[in-house]
C-alpha cells in the first residue's frame, strides 16, 4: 500500500469523521501498521462522539419568524415553530440533549410534535428516543427504519452500531415522497435514490423557500458516502442535480454539515463532484488500482478549496473509486 499524508491516515480518517459529525475531539490513536481501509469496526468512535457531544456548543440561525437552523453537534437541525407544534429536521446526538433543548426552548414553547429524519446516520438520529418520549411523531424514509434496526458496521470509520431500540425507530414512513402542513409551511417530502446512504431525503420548506439536503450536500468539503448502505457517487450527482433543479436564485440550502447554502454554491459542489468522478472513472478504467489511484492525486487541485474539511482527499478518492 502506498503512504498517504497523516490526514488520510488510519488515525487520521476516523478523527475527521468525529469532527466532520461536530464533535470537535481527538480520536485515540489507532496502530498505524494496519491497512488505512482495513481496521476492525468497534463501538470506541461512537462512544466518543457522544461524550463529545455533551459538551458541544450550539449556535441557532434564524431564518425566518418561524424556522430556524441549530448547530454544533451532530448534523444541522431545522426547527419550524409555531401553533401546530414544533417540528424539527434530524435530532444530532441524544447526549447533547440538554443543550438543545435549552436552544429549542429559546425559540418558542411550542411542545416538540413532529420529528423528520434525513437519513439513518447517527449523529442525526441518535436524540430520537428522547423526543419521541418528549411527544414527537418521528417520520423517516422507510430505509431509515429498516437500517435503524440492523446491526451494522462502517470498517473504514472503525464504527459498529447495535441494533436501534424501538423508541429510536421512525413510527411512520414513506418510500417516494410525503407533503406535510404544519404551522401553516407547506413540507415536501423526496426521496433520493442511493447517494450519501439509501435512505436519504430532502425536505423542501416551500413557502420559506428553504431546503434541508441532509447529508447529500456537505458545504465547502468533500463529502462522505457510505457505500456500505449503498451510498454512491452517481447518486450524489443526481441527489445535487435534483436540488438544483427546486431552487431559483433566492433559496437557502440547509446542508447537512457545514455552513447555509445557496444555488451557486451548490453548482460548485456538484460540477467538484462530477470533475472527480470523471478523473476517477478514467483511472480506474484504465486499469488503475486503488492505491494506484489514489497516488495520481488526481484531486490536487480542487483540494485548496474542498479539502479542508473532515473527509481527506485520499479517503474521498477511495469512495468515488469503490462506488464507480
Amino acid at each position: 500500500m502506498a503512504d498517504h499524508d497523516l490526514r488520510n491516515s488510519p488515525t487520521s480518517t476516523r478523527r475527521q469523521f468525529l469532527e466532520y459529525a461536530g464533535a470537535g475531539l481527538a480520536a485515540a490513536t489507532l496502530s498505524r501498521s494496519f491497512p488505512a481501509w482495513a481496521q476492525t469496526a468497534t463501538n470506541d468512535s461512537v462512544a466518543q462522539m457522544r461524550a463529545a457531544a455533551a459538551t458541544a456548543k450550539l449556535s441557532t440561525l434564524k431564518l425566518t419568524d418561524s424556522l430556524s437552523v441549530i448547530s454544533g453537534a451532530g448534523g444541522n437541525v431545522a426547527v419550524l415553530t409555531g401553533p401546530d407544534g414544533k417540528a424539527l429536521v434530524d435530532t444530532s446526538f441524544a447526549t447533547s440533549a440538554p443543550q438543545l433543548k435549552a436552544a429549542l426552548g429559546a425559540l418558542s414553547n411550542d411542545p416538540l410534535r413532529l420529528v423528520i429524519n434525513t437519513h439513518w446516520h447517527f449523529d442525526h438520529t441518535d436524540g430520537n428516543p428522547w423526543m419521541r418520549h418528549s411527544g414527537a411523531l418521528i417520520l423517516a424514509h422507510e430505509n431509515t427504519r429498516v437500517r435503524l434496526a440492523q446491526a451494522h458496521d462502517m470498517p473504514d470509520l472503525h464504527m459498529h452500531f447495535d441494533p436501534s431500540p424501538a423508541d429510536a425507530l421512525p413510527q411512520q414512513t414513506f418510500t417516494d415522497q410525503a407533503t406535510l402542513y404544519f404551522n401553516g409551511e407547506t413540507l415536501a417530502l423526496s426521496y433520493y435514490p442511493p447517494a450519501h446512504t439509501d435512505s436519504d431525503i430532502l425536505i423542501h420548506f416551500t413557502q420559506a423557500n428553504v431546503i434541508h439536503a441532509g447529508d447529500i450536500l456537505f458545504n465547502g468539503r468533500y463529502p462522505l458516502i457510505d457505500y456500505t448502505t449503498r451510498g454512491n457517487i452517481d447518486g450524489m450527482i443526481t441527489a445535487a442535480n435534483r436540488t438544483l433543479s427546486l431552487c431559483d436564485a433566492q433559496t437557502r440550502i440547509i446542508p447537512g454539515h457545514g455552513p447555509m447554502a445557496d444555488r451557486p454554491m451548490l453548482e460548485q459542489y456538484r460540477d467538484m463532484l462530477v470533475t472527480v468522478r470523471e478523473r476517477v472513472a478514467k483511472l480506474k478504467q484504465s486499469g488503475k488500482t486503488l492505491e494506484e489511484s489514489i497516488a495520481e492525486k488526481p484531486t490536487r487541485d480542487l483540494d485548496e478549496k474542498w479539502g479542508k474539511g473532515s473527509i481527506g482527499s485520499d479517503f474521498f478518492v477511495k469512495l468515488v473509486y469503490t462506488t464507480l
